[in-house]
């Protein structure tokens, strides 16, 4: 199976994975496609949780110190 191309926003990438939640609580998908949809929801939520983190940081540089540049991969290598 080839991997699913990353959602283009935070709200698509929340809206697919809340699909899947939905899909692997029903129980009805045999065991690989449960297992392809956990892989695929794991990477979703890594995808949200990053999104959050750089908004989150983009929130504290404006509350602190007034705008500044921010880059988000040094954010991420900083974690």
């Amino acid at each position: 199976m080839s991997a699913a191309p990353p959602p283009a926003s935070f709200e698509a990438a929340l809206q697919e994975l809340e699909l899947i939640v939905q899909a692997m609580e029903s129980g009805s998908a045999p065991l690989e496609e449960s297992l392809a949809s956990y892989e695929r929801g794991m990477a979703l939520l890594k995808q949200c949780q990053e999104a959050l983190a750089g908004a989150e940081q983009k929130i504290r540089i404006l509350e602190g110190q007034g705008l500044r540049n921010f880059d988000a991969a040094d954010e991420n290598a900083e974690n």
